[in-house]
C-alpha cells in the first residue's frame, strides 16, 4: 500500500488498473508475506508502461529483491530481449529463479548476486531502461555509470524517493538546504538534485508506490 496517495485515489487506481496475472499477484503476496518492501502493483503497472513506451529491449535493474519488478518488466520485452538481475543476496535470486522461470517469456534472464555497480560495468550498454532499487546512498554513483550506456530515449527510474526507508518531508528539507536526518535522505536528495541538474535528462517524479523518479535520456 502507497503512503502517499489518499485512499480514494488507491481504490480508483485498483478499479483502473488491469488485474494481475495469478503469477504477478501471488508475488505481491509473497512480499507482504515475507515483508518484503516491493515496488507494489501500480507503480509495477506504470513501470511496464515506461519499458513499452520506450520499446525496451535491454533493461538492468540495480537491486531485484525476488523478481518482482523484473517480473512487470518482462512481460513488456520482445522474445529476444534481455533484463539483468542484481541482488546482494542469492537466496533472493533464487526466488526469482523460480517465480521468473514459471512465467510465459522468452527473453533472457542473468542473475548477478553481489554489487549491483560492478555487475553493471561487466555489461555493454546501450540499455533502454534501469530501475534503481538498490543502497540509497548509491544511486547518483549508479546513474553516473548509467548515462555512459543508456540508449536514446532510454528511461532511468529510481525507487523510494519520497517514502521508504526515506520520507517526503525530510527529503525535501534536504533539497531545501536542511541537513539530512540519515545517509539513505542524503543519498535521495543527492540524486533527485543529480538528474534535475542534468541537461541530458528530462525527469519527472510521480507519486506512485513509494515515489518515483522518471528520466528519459533525450541525448543521441
Amino acid at each position: 500500500m502507497s503512503r502517499i496517495l489518499d485512499d480514494a485515489v488507491e481504490s480508483l487506481l485498483a478499479a483502473a488498473n488491469p488485474e494481475p496475472s495469478p503469477l504477478l499477484a501471488e508475488m505481491t503476496e509473497h512480499g507482504e508475506d515475507r515483508g518484503f518492501p516491493t515496488v507494489g502493483p501500480d507503480a509495477s503497472q506504470f513501470l511496464r508502461l515506461l519499458a513499452t513506451l520506450a520499446d525496451a529491449e535491454r533493461v538492468f535493474e540495480f537491486g531485484s529483491g525476488f523478481g518482482y519488478s523484473a517480473a512487470w518488466f518482462l512481460s513488456a520485452l520482445p522474445a529476444d530481449g534481455e533484463i539483468v538481475l542484481t541482488d546482494y543476496d542469492e537466496g533472493n535470486l533464487d526466488e526469482a529463479r523460480e517465480f521468473l522461470g514459471r512465467l510465459d517469456a522468452d527473453a533472457t534472464v542473468h542473475y548477478e548476486a553481489g554489487d549491483a555497480i560492478e555487475s553493471f560495468e561487466r555489461y555493454d550498454g546501450p540499455f533502454d531502461a534501469v530501475f534503481l532499487d538498490h543502497d540509497k546512498q548509491r544511486y547518483a554513483e549508479a546513474f553516473d555509470k548509467v548515462v555512459e550506456d543508456i540508449a536514446p530515449g532510454g528511461v532511468v527510474v529510481a525507487d523510494n524517493i519520497m517514502e521508504g526507508p526515506v520520507n517526503t518531508e525530510d527529503v525535501t528539507d534536504a533539497l531545501r538546504g536542511g541537513d539530512p536526518v540519515d545517509d539513505q535522505t542524503a543519498g535521495i536528495a543527492r540524486y533527485v538534485e543529480r538528474v534535475r541538474d542534468d541537461p541530458d535528462f528530462e525527469t519527472a517524479h510521480v507519486p506512485l508506490g513509494e515515489g518515483l523518479a522518471v528520466s528519459v535520456y533525450r541525448g543521441e
